[in-house]
């Protein structure tokens, strides 16, 4: 695990110049890797490459070092990440003659792709993202894997191709603050957050999950192509309780490959489905008792350590509980927002990068429940599409519109926590009579109704999601694998996984998601839905094949998830911070806002209404552009 950066400049650069560059990039992303760091450097007279990377030592700690070279020095790799399945991979190498210097995977994939070239780049299992120079081709190729749990951005600008792990190693290299992209700004309020292929600058992309970019040297022009898959995934006819064994297997299989390190491994045990089944599988094929790790927090109603402690007693592990109170977290909100180098709205990213820290100071390696929801149908929102179609099928849209007035009076919710009130709120505003319905669903933000009343007219972009509905070929969802395809394009990537990966690699600890396995994710695609979600039993497939290793309805208790009163914090002690966040002079000289009406949407707040969700997102906006641009 490390951060990688890199780039390649249209002519002729001296070492020094290079090196220069190529360091104070690394220098910007020491907390991804603050064991070791290393770099490589090549010019001619056509172009000149730079490639650096900081290390987290897991794997190989004695001879892993990076870069990595071919025996005739010709070719060269940096990356970002781990393979699961590099000692398959490497066997099957050496039993066709390959022989190797290191017992690193990063030398796997090298030499996976002097034999094999980029097709190979489907067999990798894990989370990664590498850059490769192929001197002997005169190109550098570049890749992200399956999911995006790894990050990776990139752009081309003042007569480089420049690419990174964080934004802000870019930034470091690049002489002006570019401008605000449009489509960018306009994703971030309706979801809270940017997925890929955007960010929120013009001219700045991130590379696309399971894509890789194939940058020629020649000619300095990139292609950006998608990595084929070899498999299919169409439904098949299974019987539910081989699916059910063939999933347990499935999920032990990468609870056990996920699991391989060479130093300390827990794993974050909130004590819902998806960890407490991860924490399990991990105890069972472990002689020695396992670490586990969850946070609770002194406000009762946003505490749940009861459930973790009931799995670590059924489980044996040597737990370790973290009580956090609200002062520890605000005093890390400007920390940990402005680490995501552009805005980030996730208010669970708070109570994460705690426990990832507090967790870093006993083990460098965590395995977490992260993916469950989308890999097995676990999110309320899936029922939402068919009460929307039993919805608008009974009920004229002028009763809707008259509903929907009634709102604020009858069920508006009174606190920023996400109860019953809350969803029911948001249900009420996601029905969509013109079959739009999922996606105001997963507008977290500001969704279409309201996004025109804040934002100048010159900033609206009219149909932010038409790129991922021409990508999913998805317009208007209509069952849960379409939900879940389209959570896979934007929530997990551009929301759960760089919620994860910032906060993790800001403690420098590093986390692996075992539901995040492509096998597991393309089965679970082949399976009817309603072994997925039979009814209203969200995960139901997934529970039942290890509701025999819990005590009865362990796996049905209600979880609320991280929670945390950001809504509060905006009336006291981040008061003054947001009020400066609607000075006159900033909000007219940033010209994004209809002025007046934001500024009411905060002050209705700071008097009591509950405008939580869209005031901090704003808030977290606010933060980031200050930060980037009024601060210079």
């Amino acid at each position: 695990m490390c951060g990688i950066n890199g780039f390649i400049s249209i002519k002729e650069e001296s070492k020094d110049k290079l090196q220069n560059e190529i360091t104070q990039m690394n220098n910007r992303i020491v907390h991804r890797g603050p064991d070791d760091d290393g770099v490589f450097m090549h010019s001619e007279k056509e172009y000149s490459i730079a490639m650096g990377m900081r290390r987290l030592s897991i794997i190989d700690l004695s001879s892993g070092k990076q870069p990595i070279y071919s025996e005739d020095k010709e070719t060269v790799i940096v990356f970002n990440g781990e393979i699961y399945n590099y000692r398959t991979l490497r066997n099957e190498l050496e039993n066709d003659g390959v022989t190797f210097a290191t017992q690193s995977d990063t030398e796997v994939i090298l030499k996976l792709y002097e034999h094999q070239g980029t097709t190979s780049f489907c067999k990798l299992d894990g989370m990664f993202a590498f850059s490769i120079y192929d001197k002997k081709k005169g190109k550098v190729f570049i890749a992200r894997d399956f999911f995006g749990e790894k990050p990776l951005y990139y752009t081309q600008k003042e007569g480089k191709f420049i690419w990174a792990s964080e934004l802000k190693s870019i930034m470091k290299l690049i002489t002006t603050v570019p401008e605000i992209d449009r489509k960018g700004l306009n994703l971030f309020f309706k979801l809270t957050y940017i997925p890929a292929p955007f960010t929120i600058y013009e001219g700045i992309k991130k590379l696309e999950p399971n894509h890789f970019i194939t940058y020629d040297l020649a000619s300095h022009q990139f292609e950006n192509i998608s990595i084929k898959e070899t498999k299919s995934e169409k439904k098949q006819k299974v019987s539910f309780e081989e699916a059910k064994s063939k999933v347990k297997e499935l999920v032990n299989e990468s609870v056990i490959s996920r699991s391989v390190s060479d130093v300390p491994i827990g794993t974050f045990l909130s004590g819902g489905v998806d960890s407490s089944i991860v924490s399990l599988c991990l105890a069972k094929m472990t002689k020695a008792r396992i670490n586990t790790f969850s946070i609770g927090f002194t406000k009762k109603s946003y505490d749940e350590t009861d459930k973790a402690r009931a799995v670590s007693k059924l489980i044996n592990s040597h737990h370790h509980e973290f009580i956090l109170d609200e002062k520890e977290l605000e005093s890390n909100v400007s920390k940990i927002l402005l680490n995501f180098d552009e805005p980030f709205a996730d208010s669970s990213s708070l109570p994460t990068y705690l426990v990832a820290n507090k967790t870093a100071e006993h083990v460098k390696v965590a395995l977490t429940g992260d993916g469950g929801d989308e890999v097995f149908g676990g999110y309320n929102k899936y029922h939402m599409g068919n009460i929307n179609k039993k919805y608008t099928g009974a009920v004229p849209e002028i009763a809707h519109n008259l509903v929907k007035k009634m709102n604020d009076l009858l069920i508006k919710p009174k606190h920023d926590k996400r109860g019953i009130r809350y969803r029911a709120d948001k249900l009420i505003n996601a029905i969509d009579y013109s079959d739009n319905y999922y996606w105001d669903i997963i507008s977290l933000g500001y969704p279409s109704d309201s996004i025109d009343t804040y934002l100048l007219p010159e900033m609206i972009e009219a149909n932010p999601f038409a790129y991922y509905k021409e990508v999913t070929q998805i317009n208007s969802p209509k069952n849960l694998t379409e939900y879940r395809t389209i959570d896979k394009h934007i929530s997990l990537e551009g929301d759960m996984l760089v919620k994860v990966d910032r906060t993790s690699m800001l403690s420098s600890i590093e986390c692996r998601a075992p539901f995040l396995n492509k096998k597991l994710w393309n089965y679970t695609n082949t399976l009817p839905d309603d072994y997925l979600m039979k009814g209203w039993d969200k995960k139901f497939i997934l529970k039942e094949a290890f509701k025999d290793e819990f005590s009865k309805d362990f796996l049905d208790k209600p979880k609320s998830g991280f929670g945390v009163p950001v809504g509060d914090w905006l009336r006291s002690t981040l008061r003054k911070d947001l009020e400066k966040c609607i000075d006159d002079e900033l909000l007219k000289s940033q010209n994004i806002f209809q002025k007046e009406a934001i500024k009411k949407l905060v002050e209705d707040h700071l008097k009591g209404k509950d405008n939580t969700f869209k005031v901090w997102t704003f808030y977290c906006f606010q933060k980031w552009y200050i930060n980037s641009y009024a601060s210079k």
